[in-house]
């Protein structure tokens, strides 16, 4: 994990990027999602009268989407700081051109560096799991890439692969794609550190404490709830061209000044239930296995 020393005081924040950056499955009392980035902001603020933040990801896109549909609005706003998390959710497609989104991925960071003080892009997190063994070389080839790119483009790089803690299935949604309100809490501590922020928690990447496993009949119990829920309709999206994105707006799409999350629900799981026609909140756009 790179560090800026120096701990400038950085006045405004634009974030870019997919479901992980909008802060699927970190759930707020009002249904909303907070997440690593809400949570970053706020710190931040804290630091800075007038701090002003804008996130514009949106759930399920690939890094052609961020690109055509966020990258120009992040570069206009002239933010401080820019964080850039895609390409992840092409890399666990069954078709993934690596060349494309390497190539776009280039261009997104070329559009974007110039325009900020401090560009920040992501190693993503890897949930443990068999399925995402087939999809690894990919996700490696890609944050390859993003290493190369924050050299070449003075972007510093928040390396969530690298750290143990955030494989534990643990820190992870039922929906095995998502982090925790834990895990958004880890990648926040990741980030604010990286930008050269004194540490609130060294341990952030320490993994939890070891727990006894689930027995067989409760990981497949687990494994055809999952199914149901969510390979099922993620199926059934890829089937017929849809996203969990389609016609949603950003999440914050105005640079403006930010007093703090709101506060996260109780651990309550009743939201995880199937999804209904009309109900999108739990839409999810890829599948990253079983256990």
């Amino acid at each position: 994990m790179q560090t800026n020393p120096s701990s400038p005081p950085y006045s405004s924040l634009v974030t870019v990027g997919d479901s992980f950056t909008e802060g699927m499955s970190d759930l707020l009392s009002d249904g909303s999602y907070r997440g690593w980035a809400d949570l970053l902001a706020a710190r931040m603020a804290a630091r800075t009268p007038g701090f002003r933040y804008a996130n514009l990801a949106v759930r399920g896109k690939l890094i052609g989407q961020i690109v055509d549909e966020q990258v120009d609005t992040a570069a206009a706003m002239n933010a401080d700081v820019i964080t850039l998390v895609g390409g992840l959710n092409d890399t666990l497609r069954p078709k993934c051109d690596m060349a494309r989104v390497k190539g776009l991925l280039t261009e997104a960071v070329e559009r974007l560096a110039p325009s900020c003080r401090q560009l920040v892009l992501m190693r993503s997190p890897g949930r443990q799991g068999p399925v995402l063994e087939r999809f690894r070389p990919r996700m490696e080839e890609l944050f390859a890439c993003v290493d190369e790119l924050a050299g070449r483009h003075g972007a510093l790089v928040v390396d969530l692969y690298g750290a143990p803690a955030l494989s534990d299935p643990r820190l992870w949604d039922v929906d095995r794609l998502h982090l925790t309100a834990e895990g958004h809490r880890r990648v926040a501590e990741a980030a604010w550190q990286t930008l050269g922020y004194e540490p609130e928690d060294t341990d952030w990447h320490v993994p939890m404490p070891a727990t006894l496993p689930p027995g067989w009949m409760t990981r497949r119990v687990a494994d055809v709830r999952f199914a149901r829920q969510h390979l099922l309709p993620w199926i059934g999206r890829r089937l017929t061209g849809r996203s969990s994105g389609d016609g949603r707006p950003p999440k914050r799409p105005e640079l403006l000044p930010y007093e703090g999350p709101a506060v996260a629900a109780p651990p309550d799981r009743r939201h995880l239930r199937p999804n209904f026609p009309g109900q999108t909140a739990r839409d999810t756009d890829d599948v990253t296995g079983v256990s």
